[in-house]
């Protein structure tokens, strides 16, 4: 197990991620960071919390429950429901590796006549099997099929690794 990014690091990237999309959604009539359940509701959380040091844009915060394991059979629902219309939602998620989980999230924001959706996730392994891209990445990593990346939000120590 190696570490790839230490709490510093990931602070570090937080913060530029949340100035990436401060700057591409300046003129929003209000953001929703939708994060994906698990690490990815966390990421959410502190993105949001990032967001509101730097900028006067309306933020809610959201979770997408879905069990990433079966996601293909998997109930989908946002949580809580708040108003989309309009709004550009950035989805959210801790790793992204095939796109799958990703794509099955976008699912319940097709009901609704939202003004955009945009990716971000903190690590990216790019074994894109989905046609997904991130808007916005913390760090990109190469990985083969067989490894595994392990995102750790304990308090004051953040981590990710690579098993």
């Amino acid at each position: 197990m190696s570490i790839v990014l230490n709490h510093k690091q990931i602070g570090q990237k937080l913060t530029r991620m949340a100035y990436q999309i401060f700057e591409r959604n300046i003129h929003s009539s209000g953001l929703v960071i939708a994060g994906i359940s698990g690490m990815g509701m966390v990421l959410a959380r502190l993105l949001a919390e990032e967001l509101g040091k730097i900028s006067p844009l309306s933020i809610e915060v959201i979770e997408v429950l879905l069990d990433k394991s079966q996601v293909a059979e998997s109930e989908i629902e946002i949580s809580p429901e708040v108003e989309l219309s309009g709004k550009t939602i950035i989805l959210v998620d801790d790793v992204l590796n095939t796109g799958k989980t990703l794509v099955y999230a976008m699912k319940p924001f097709l009901d609704f006549e939202i003004h955009k959706m945009e990716i971000a996730v903190l690590v990216n392994r790019s074994h894109g099997l989905f046609p997904v891209r991130p808007d916005y990445t913390g760090y990109e990593l190469a990985t083969t099929l067989n490894e595994h990346i392990q995102v750790d939000f304990s308090e004051n120590q953040y981590s990710v690794h690579l098993h």
